[in-house]
């Protein structure tokens, strides 16, 4: 070793040089920042013409493989950056040709939030073979490994790597039991070598494993299997780094980072520490550290735009509660801005404190997309709706769970809460043992005759099974049926700066908030929502709609008795409704389906009565108050 003359070691030329000798055991590394990495940090808002500029430098690093699909990309594609998903995979290949494509899939759930039939499975991942994915990281959030039946099938036919994933979980100390343990985890990896897992990802979604428990179970698990072990753990309790060291001194063969401007917080560790870290030792992982920096420069010019997507509930860039909540990232942000969107922040505790308490009486499940929003707005309406009797609301999905339509819980789910949600359920009040897909009936002929002419082929198809509303609303902006709304539209930094700006200006009091003499004729009165102050901002730029920033709807006013007014709880989308103008229904009837925080909750009749108006359409968004119909009361 060599120091400088103030004592300090200086790092030889071999270090840095990209030509060093090639460590005994490399760690290969892959990275998510075309993935996970926005996901987690910037609401998954990450747009193709900004992966685009680095993605030939990114192919030319030597990583082991690049996730750039799955997860929430396809329903945030869709539903808000008016871009198809199938073609994101087919863009990048044309600028990354060396590193394989991987991807998350929920297993049966596929990309959605619940199981879907085998057809649309069968479907949805030959066309993403065909595609261009090499790599699919498969999981169920339930750790049923039957809902990889009918995706592994497929997987296999195609020649295509299938890399198990067992999702890592604690049970909540509060609670008391030790269901997992590392003998759970070792029985999951044998299971997953005797259905021929190529790779086996220990997900811990939540960044709840710590730096020895990292290492032990890895250690454990190079002794149980020789199928090559990937860990894949994120930053949000601060351990984050220390547990893929530890990890990576247990002979882990693969694990996941970002590029540092899309890592830390809820996201994953960065690469590049980990890369000067691991110089010169047999773990190397052989990558150039110089290019790395290169391609952070590059990167920082383009993060800017989503910086507003950051959580700015806290100034702290580590969440040490999560060890203790368990609440991933992502659903993380989603509680957040739900309650920010009820008026309902100052809950945010409770909800924490109740959720173990909801996850223990739902089969103490994994939190992960999509039990992660299972439990957290039926903990939301826990707390915010229950008056004398807990699970008053119950969202479908829910009773889905409890029916056994997603699995087998870890547990068993509380019997009482079980004999509640199963009340009325459509599908019967006994709860089934067999694997989901066995129940399900094909789904594509349904669709298909559904959408007619509007899908021009099976990838546009597949994109109405997942999502039957905004998938439609989808193609008619891709194929010019539907004007594009203004906030669906790539934004430029500059756009992003304007919109700040204007906002800055209106919380300051620049912006006039009453009407005054000299307002231009074309001005326009907008309401401005910052941290759930209202404000509102009159402004004389043409331009306005660039900004993302639009006019409210204005609330229609029942002219007759209140009482049958249906009133929204939470803001969401309008799924559909059940009943027409004109129609008798009863009290406590379900008339309306809300989805919010991608959940269903159905919204009763809140009298008997004549349906006389309706003042939404299927796809609406609607705010927490508006008048979703109206009931004119029973005399």
């Amino acid at each position: 070793m060599k120091f400088d003359k103030h004592g300090i070691l200086e790092m030889t030329k071999m270090n840095y040089d990209p030509d060093r000798p090639a460590a005994k055991n490399p760690v290969k590394i892959q990275d998510l920042s075309f993935r996970d990495g926005h996901q987690s940090i910037f609401a998954t808002r990450g747009r193709t013409e900004d992966m685009i500029p680095i993605a030939e430098k990114m192919d030319r690093i030597g990583f082991y493989s690049m996730e750039i699909w799955g997860g929430a990309t396809f329903d945030t594609m869709h539903r808000y950056l008016n871009e198809d998903p199938w073609q994101r995979i087919r863009t990048l290949k044309k600028y990354i040709k060396n590193t394989p494509f991987s991807m998350l899939l929920r297993g049966q759930n596929l990309v959605g939030y619940r199981n879907y039939a085998d057809d649309v499975v069968e479907n949805f991942v030959q066309r993403a073979c065909d595609n261009g994915i090499d790599i699919f990281r498969v999981f169920d959030a339930l750790n049923d490994f039957r809902n990889f039946k009918t995706a592994v099938k497929i997987i296999k036919k195609n020649k295509k790597h299938f890399q198990g994933s067992i999702c890592y979980s604690l049970t909540e100390p509060r609670m008391g039991g030790k269901t997992y343990n590392l003998e759970y985890y070792l029985k999951k990896a044998k299971r997953l070598e005797e259905i021929g897992a190529d790779t086996i990802c220990i997900k811990d979604m939540a960044g709840l494993v710590s730096p020895y428990d990292a290492y032990n179970l890895i250690k454990a698990l190079k002794e149980t299997t020789e199928i090559p072990i990937h860990l894949h753990t994120h930053f949000t309790s601060g351990m984050g780094d220390l547990s893929l060291l530890k990890a990576i001194e247990a002979g882990v063969d693969i694990i996941d980072t970002c590029m540092a401007p899309y890592a830390y917080r809820t996201s994953h560790p960065a690469i590049e520490p980990l890369v000067v870290t691991l110089l010169g030792t047999n773990r190397d992982s052989g990558l150039d550290i110089n290019k790395l920096a290169a391609i952070d420069k590059e990167i920082e010019k383009i993060v800017p735009k989503y910086k507003h997507f950051l959580d700015d509930t806290k100034l702290s860039i580590i969440d040490t509660n999560v060890i203790l909540h368990q609440t991933p990232g992502g659903m993380l942000s989603n509680l957040v801005n739900q309650l920010r969107q009820m008026d309902a922040l100052d809950k945010l505790q409770e909800v924490f404190e109740t959720l173990p308490k909801v996850r223990k009486e739902l089969g103490q499940v994994p939190l992960v997309t999509p039990t992660s929003q299972i439990v957290g707005i039926q903990t939301v309406n826990n707390v915010l709706f229950d008056k004398d009797e807990s699970y008053s609301n119950i969202t479908e999905q829910v009773k889905d769970l409890c029916f056994g339509l997603y699995g087998k819980t870890t547990e068993p789910i509380d019997e009482k809460v079980r004999q509640k949600a199963l009340q009325d359920y459509p599908r019967g009040e006994e709860p089934i043992e067999t694997r989901p897909g066995d129940i399900l009936e094909p789904e594509l002929p349904k669709i298909k005759n559904e959408i007619k002419d509007l899908a021009k082929d099976i990838d546009d198809e597949l994109i109405c099974a997942l999502y039957p509303i905004t998938g439609k609303r989808f193609l008619r902006w891709k194929y010019g049926k539907e004007e594009i709304p203004d906030e669906v539209k790539p934004k430029t930094l500059e756009d992003v700066q304007k919109e700040e700006e204007l906002i800055r200006k209106a919380i300051s009091g620049e912006l006039s908030a009453k009407p005054k003499k000299n307002v231009p004729a074309n001005a326009k009165t907008f309401d401005v929502f910052v941290d759930g102050e209202h404000f509102s901002v009159d402004v004389a730029d043409p331009d306005i709609k660039s900004y993302g920033i639009r006019a409210p709807k204005k609330e229609k006013k029942a002219a007759v008795d209140e009482t049958g007014n249906l009133k929204a709880p939470i803001p969401g989308m309008i799924i559909e409704y059940k009943i027409n103008v004109g129609d008798k229904v009863k009290a406590g009837e379900t008339v309306v389906v809300l989805e919010a925080m991608k959940m269903f909750n159905n919204l009763a009749a809140p009298c008997s009565g004549e349906v006389k108006n309706i003042d939404f359409h299927a796809g609406d968004s609607v705010a927490k108050g508006d008048i979703l119909c109206y009931i004119e009361p029973k005399k």
